[in-house]
């Protein structure tokens, strides 16, 4: 029997478009003066280029909602901040309208999931007493629904002056999840000295800590700034199918085919693809399966090393057999699932690209690269 990879890849491409299509839309209120940095924070940590889609769509009086076509993610600004505080009193009382609407709809897709507070550091400003009572206040209002705040320094440089606002900050003992410094992009100083931007990973980490499980997808798919946030869901991902694929492996027929394990595989994949956000098609997905599960890497170097084991146990059982098919499973999943992440990881990068490894020559490179995996020789192929 071999293996249809033109099947498995368009199996692969659709379950990869049904859990695009899926995500849960992840919503973030971003409250700033002008100048504070919001729409280079927006457009730095998320695909999609957010803050040039225009000003969004007014939903209160003092709130705009930014979305694009295609992203699971909404910004709700609050562009009259900066006024008086009269306007202040109001944004505030719509924020928190916003939020309990959100909160009393029981739908995940409406809820209002964290609120960026930033300060521009680079801008001489102090994080003033009317911030601190503001904050205070509306983290009052905000102990029913509990959204995590986290309040973002931008433009944070030197550094010396972002932690000493970030202690001052610390110091009131505002209810906030973090103070996060941050420098969203490179900044020139008169072409002598580049500081180099820092912190949005950071940021990526704490939003990571404060989701809901049901976002953790969302969010991993939709922020461009840290491949190791992104490796560290997608070996979580792995981990499970290979727990799924060890119990699958176990089977009263010794030498369990690895096709039963394609549907646990196909998922596996599908997982990845959505974490990296990459746009990832057909073509690819059969030159990779090809040089995997369908040049019998799977299938064939599966069943020879249960057939090598099996040469040195005497009498073996089925019970014994069927341990040994269980591993092998998950010897074979974890080989396919660090290659593909490995493979996301180089396109993510720009080390390689789809197209390249869809010739003949990359699918070579991926059948090395599986097998490398499969026999643990190598933890870090290169191409």
């Amino acid at each position: 029997m071999q293996i249809n990879t033109d099947n498995i890849a368009q199996q692969c491409l659709n379950a990869i478009n049904d859990k695009i299509n899926n995500l849960k839309r992840l919503n973030i209120i971003v409250i700033g003066k002008s100048g504070v940095g919001k729409s280079t924070l927006i457009n730095s940590l998320f695909r999609g280029n957010f803050a040039d889609t225009g000003l969004g769509r007014p939903v209160t009086q003092e709130i705009r909602k930014i979305e694009k076509n295609g992203y699971p993610l909404a910004i709700y600004d609050t562009p009259g901040f900066e006024l008086s505080y009269t306007q202040q009193e109001s944004v505030k009382d719509e924020v928190i309208k916003l939020i309990n609407n959100g909160y009393s709809s029981n739908d995940i897709n409406e809820v209002i999931h964290c609120i960026w507070y930033c300060i521009n550091v680079g801008s001489n400003r102090t994080f003033d007493s009317s911030e601190v009572e503001w904050l205070r206040e509306f983290s009052e209002k905000n102990k029913q629904s509990k959204v995590p705040i986290i309040v973002v320094l931008t433009q944070s440089v030197p550094k010396k002056k972002a932690l000493e606002m970030k202690a001052h900050v610390e110091q009131e003992n505002l209810d906030v999840c973090k103070v996060v410094p941050i420098l969203a992009q490179d900044m020139d100083f008169d072409e002598e000295y580049v500081a180099q931007a820092f912190g949005l990973d950071t940021l990526i980490d704490v939003m990571s800590e404060v989701l809901p499980t049901e976002l953790q997808d969302t969010l991993q798919n939709i922020q461009k700034v840290s491949l190791e946030s992104k490796k560290k869901h997608a070996r979580a991902v792995i981990a499970t199918a290979v727990a799924a694929s060890f119990g699958e492996g176990f089977a009263p027929v010794p030498f369990a085919d690895a096709f039963m394990l394609v549907p646990t595989q196909i998922s596996m994949i599908t997982g990845i693809t959505v974490i990296f956000g990459l746009d990832i098609n057909k073509t690819f997905l059969t030159a990779f399966v090809s040089s995997t599960l369908g040049s019998g890497g799977a299938t064939f170097l599966g069943k020879t090393i249960v057939s090598n084991i099996l040469k040195f146990i005497p009498g073996v059982g089925t019970a014994v057999g069927g341990t040994i098919s269980g591993t092998t499973a998950g010897l074979i999943t974890t080989a396919l699932g660090e290659a593909y992440l490995f493979l996301m990881e180089q396109i993510f990068k720009g080390e390689i690209s789809k197209e390249a490894l869809s010739t003949p020559a990359g699918q070579k490179q991926m059948t090395k690269l599986f097998r490398e995996r499969l026999s643990q020789k190598n933890n870090t192929p290169r191409f």
